[in-house]
């Protein structure tokens, strides 16, 4: 069989939904060359299997997962493509291409990466005017830092402004051992996929804990630019940008449902 992910994997594995769009935009979408897309007992799992024959990522190994849930979403991908096979239409496909190809052989650099993004975290720079704004950031925010310091015993420090602030290493330490209990390629991938979403690994391991719901995450990573936009307005290709992201997140809090889901 075809193996369409390696000729498709720059478009799968950009972490920009945006620039994944536009590389796919530069060459032509390949035709389905399958029939009848099933879920069949493989290597490692739960395969997607196209007329019979298990799908491979990029690197060759099985598209496997242990959920059914999560391997029913799978599936689903692969079948709803019809005349052609369009990556930007996949997420769940690259995002369990990310966890098995990338994060499983580097679940310690990705853990690290999410605990660098805690000690800058977003939800901890705060702004020093206008009035309205501040009492917005902290009626969001705070709440997070609060919910941190009592379940995980990470007691981060504001700042105002962009200037570092060096946080305190108990607290860093206290974040990378509460990270530590999703260790799993895929749990990993998707916090990370969140943190990055939204700039705040502090929301994304509250989401993984179960303090915070996808919803709830992404109006709190959106304070700033919502108040931006209640001021000033915004434009369509910021919007589209926007949802492109909120649509990856999703994909992300679901996978992440289906693989905790016990």
């Amino acid at each position: 069989m075809r193996d369409i992910l390696t000729d498709l994997s720059d478009a799968m594995s950009d972490p920009d939904p945006v620039r994944r769009a536009q590389i796919q935009m530069k060459r032509p979408l390949p035709k389905r060359f399958y029939k009848d897309v099933s879920i069949g007992e493989g290597e490692g799992g739960l395969t997607v299997l196209l007329d019979g024959r298990p799908v491979r990522t990029p690197a060759k190994r099985p598209l496997a997962v242990a959920s059914a849930g999560l391997a029913e979403r799978l599936r689903a991908e692969w079948d709803a493509q019809a005349d052609v096979i369009d990556p930007a239409k996949m997420p769940v496909t690259r995002l369990v291409n990310t966890a098995l190809d990338g994060v499983a052989d580097n679940a310690d650099a990705v853990l690290d990466e999410i605990v660098r993004f805690a000690g800058t975290d977003m939800i901890c720079y705060r702004a020093d005017s206008p009035e309205r704004l501040v009492a917005i950031q902290q009626e969001a925010w705070d709440p997070v830092l609060e919910w941190a310091a009592g379940a995980l015993g990470a007691r981060f420090i504001l700042a105002e402004g962009v200037i570092h602030q060096e946080q305190p290493s108990q607290a860093i330490a206290a974040f990378a051992a509460a990270l530590e209990k999703f260790r799993s390629p895929l749990e990993l991938s998707c916090i990370h996929t969140v943190t990055t979403l939204t700039g705040s690994a502090i929301l994304a391991l509250a989401f993984a804990h179960g303090r915070l719901d996808a919803e709830t995450v992404w109006k709190l990573a959106h304070v700033d630019e919502d108040w931006q936009i209640e001021q000033w307005g915004t434009d369509e290709e910021a919007f589209r940008r926007r949802e492109l992201r909120r649509q990856e997140l999703e994909v992300a809090a679901a996978v992440f449902g289906d693989a905790t889901a016990h």
